[in-house]
């Protein structure tokens, strides 16, 4: 069951008596844990049937017992356990997650990895209980997602804002949503996000940052390359290479790609690429300034580079002493 289907169901004050929630993607399983925490019952409510136990701590007989518990004034109680996966003896949970109270509504937050498969938890949970599954998200998939989420708060995001934005975060859903609602606070009466709102809200500057020298690499514009290299030589935060070489692999991956697409119209490789039209007349142009063979040459050094960064084949050497040497290379 998705994210959405357990929220819809919950907004209709329909119920299951076990909600388990795991893997990587801690975003969907926190948001789910707040909203059963702060909203499945009222505050009148809550304050005789809401119990919130941590997996470092509790005990797993407490935590059957107080699920066990009849609701006071209220047609339900909820139990959360947070942080399962710290729980001691949390198979224990197996004999009330088989036969669980109609009138409990238990959520479990198992983060960081899933229970193991082969497990008799396991197939418990699968037969017994609402059971999310959550994985992280593709780094290619974090700007649709992002878009999306500030449509869904009634808002517009520019490509290139919303580039910025993504590139500067990474794959942090919660820090993505946390940015957005601070910038939503300081838009006023405007309804469109732009690149000075990223650059003075998020901290990011629109002019030296990894997606400008993403563009200075695609349009072979060396000094303006360097200027940026040797901006984050002396804001090492702003342009860590461990973030930058990511973020110029995928472009050029993407831009390699395009020597397969056989119509080489914007709306074709947009479509071939899964990419926003906006940004395909950078991949076209790279290809173009590049050929097959030389975009090839700068994925291979790429993945040199990013060995050197962590010392294999390498002398000593700083982010932008690397950055500087491999866009030379490049270029």
């Amino acid at each position: 069951m998705s994210v959405e289907s357990i929220l819809d169901d919950w907004k209709k004050k329909k119920f299951k008596p076990v909600y388990w929630l795991e893997g990587e993607e801690e975003y969907y399983i926190d948001k789910l844990t707040r909203e059963a925490e702060q909203h499945l019952l009222t505050e009148a409510e809550a304050g005789f049937n809401l119990t919130v136990f941590y997996g470092r701590e509790a005990n797993w007989t407490d935590v059957v017992n107080a699920c066990m518990r009849y609701p006071m004034f209220s047609e339900r109680q909820v139990v959360v356990l947070k942080e399962a996966q710290q729980m001691k003896d949390l198979d224990k949970l197996e004999g009330y997650i088989a036969k669980p109270l109609s009138s409990t509504v238990l959520v479990v937050a198992h983060k960081e990895k899933k229970v193991d498969g082969r497990s008799k938890l396991a197939k418990i949970l699968k037969d017994k209980t609402e059971l999310l599954q959550t994985k992280k998200m593709y780094d290619n998939q974090l700007p649709g997602w992002t878009e999306k989420l500030v449509e869904s708060k009634g808002y517009q995001i520019q490509p290139k804002a919303l580039a910025l934005l993504v590139d500067h975060i990474g794959n942090d859903l919660s820090r993505i949503d946390n940015e957005i609602d601070k910038l939503l606070v300081n838009l006023g009466n405007r309804k469109g996000i732009t690149e000075d709102d990223i650059e003075q809200f998020v901290g990011v500057s629109k002019e030296f940052n990894v997606f400008e020298l993403q563009d200075a690499l695609a349009k072979k514009d060396y000094p303006k390359a360097i200027r940026i290299i040797r901006y984050f030589e002396g804001n090492p935060k702003a342009g860590p290479i461990q973030m930058v070489l990511p973020a110029l692999y995928n472009f050029f991956s993407k831009v390699f790609q395009v020597f397969g697409v056989p119509a080489r119209d914007e709306k074709s490789v947009a479509a071939a690429l899964g990419v926003s039209p906006f940004f395909v007349k950078d991949y076209l142009a790279a290809a173009t300034r590049y050929d097959y063979e030389g975009v090839e040459k700068v994925l291979l050094l790429l993945h040199q580079y990013n060995l050197k960064s962590v010392g294999v084949d390498s002398a000593p050497a700083t982010d932008a002493q690397l950055m500087r040497e491999m866009v030379g290379k490049m270029m």
